[in-house]
């Protein structure tokens, strides 16, 4: 039977899943046979395991650093936002239904029996599993229906390692201040304080450290530096909500990426991002498209509004443009941003919104049409042009039919089968596969493509790539050294 630690943090973004991963990988570096764990999530950045299963991308990162291979078990409940006020429901990688608030908390049993039936399985397989919460556990307005923060803690009998954020200010008054908002049995879980996200001298910290330790009667295990320099997927798309170009200076090829409202599976473009010379931005209305060598539209959980969302800010107009006036611009379309290159959208049934049919961007001949039933596949293809390897994920309700003869982007491999589409001259291209920029040769191939065009020279085949292995030692080091690893230890065995 596997000991258990869990991870929970003073409110959302605080480094959670990243202390997760670090974890993860210590124990796997201390010997130990290690897995995440994280009941509820809520994202709209998922995976497609080889079992066919849908599951949040972090604690796909995290099995990563566990080196094993990701199971809809280490995210039992994935929850999808169509808007504000309503979500797609993914329950051990299906979905079952789209929920508002309160019908979900009406099934809150029945996903919380799930969740630990998942939990108990992968605690009979591993030596350790590291559990992770979901935003704060001292939400007073969701305590009662929350089966992802203390009532996984107390189920799991769990200890609890509370996070703080001190890059956000106020890391004393809101570690001290979620204590007090716990009630009794709920304090007696938490075993310790990190500290995350600290610039400058840690011997400042001391009194802080002490009267945190003393109003408390909780040691602090250690103080985290703010780091840049260890490239890892982002979790969710709060990293979207920062005002911050992420655009290099003298960047030698400069890519867009359409910031939809309802953005899915941003982590398509980190290995663009991570490249030498490249400059990617997050673009909407207020920046727009000026410069860009590529744009693409990415993934969306709710493609039609995202299409209108594109007529009605004017960057519709802007792309079109673009295209016209600069016949080298690279346009990629990603799922969803593939159905909008189409003629049209329709969803009839209203599988996403109550739309109807929308006119696409008109710039490849194929239409598309949501249906009820979802396809979740993990893909290896061959790029059509280049005869180069892909390995990629499909999640989407949408059935993609051609309007007469197309190019397509992809054959699927040992199957009669293509994917995607592109224009003859290939500037213009969209696909069902996410994950095709994380195959290196392909990548490299496409920017060298682009470099070409603008007299650069070509980037060498696997030179200077991202190593996510290199990246989670790096992060291992960096929590090892700064935390008190007996006191981890006494802490997971206690």
């Amino acid at each position: 039977m596997a000991k258990v630690i869990m991870v929970q943090g003073t409110g959302s973004s605080v480094g959670k899943s990243v202390i997760v991963s670090a974890l993860c990988r210590i124990f796997l570096q201390d010997g130990l046979r290690v897995c995440p764990f994280k009941a509820q999530n809520m994202s709209l950045n998922s995976f497609v395991t080889k079992e066919g299963g849908e599951m949040g991308r972090a604690q796909v990162v995290q099995a990563q650093a566990s080196r094993i291979s990701p199971h809809v078990d280490m995210n039992p409940i994935l929850i999808k936002p169509l808007s504000n006020i309503n979500a797609q429901i993914i329950l051990k990688g299906k979905p079952i239904a789209n929920m508002r608030p309160k019908a979900y908390y009406k099934q809150r049993k029945k996903l919380a029996k799930n969740a630990l039936s998942s939990f108990e399985r992968l605690r009979k397989e591993y030596e350790v599993v590291v559990i992770e919460g979901a935003g704060s556990p001292a939400e007073v307005n969701l305590r009662k229906n929350d089966i992802v923060n203390m009532h996984m803690a107390h189920a799991a009998r769990s200890p609890v390692i509370l996070v703080g954020d001190i890059d956000k200010g106020g890391v004393f008054a809101s570690l001290v201040g979620t204590m007090e908002l716990l009630s009794k049995n709920d304090k007696e879980r938490v075993k310790g304080f990190v500290i995350n996200k600290f610039r400058g001298d840690k011997s400042l910290l001391k009194d802080g450290l002490r009267f945190l330790e003393k109003r408390t009667k909780r040691p602090v295990l250690g103080v985290i530096p703010y780091f840049k320099d260890i490239k890892l997927p982002e979790e969710d798309g709060v990293v979207l909500e920062r005002d911050v170009p992420e655009t290099k200076k003298h960047s030698e090829v400069n890519i867009a990426v359409i910031k939809l409202p309802h953005i899915s599976n941003f982590t398509d473009f980190d290995a663009l991002k991570n490249e030498p010379g490249v400059g990617l931005s997050y673009i909407d209305e207020r920046k727009g498209l000026n410069g860009q060598d590529i744009i693409i539209i990415p993934g969306t959980k709710n493609t039609s509004a995202d299409l209108l969302w594109l007529k009605k800010t004017g960057l519709e107009k802007q792309i079109l443009l673009n295209v016209k006036s600069k016949p080298k611009t690279v346009l990629v379309g990603i799922c969803g941003g593939y159905q909008m290159l189409g003629r049209s959208i329709s969803d009839s049934l209203k599988i996403e919104s109550g739309s109807g049919e929308i006119k696409g961007l008109g710039l490849l001949p194929i239409k598309t049409e949501l249906k009820p039933e979802k396809v979740l596949l993990q893909t290896k293809a061959i790029h059509v042009s280049s005869g180069l390897e892909v390995d990629g994920y499909e999640i989407h309700h949408g059935k993609t039919a051609a309007l007469g003869r197309i190019k397509p982007m992809f054959k699927v491999k040992g199957k009669e089968i293509f994917d995607g589409a592109q224009t003859g001259t290939g500037e213009i291209w969209g696909t069902y596969l996410h994950g095709v920029f994380d195959s290196d040769s392909f990548r490299r191939h496409f920017l060298n493509r682009v470099r070409k065009n603008k007299n650069l020279p070509a980037l060498p085949d696997k030179v200077g790539m991202n190593n996510l292995e290199k990246e989670f030692n790096k992060l291992a080091c960096l929590v090892r050294n700064n935390i008190d690893m007996k006191l981890l230890y006494k802490i997971l065995k206690a």
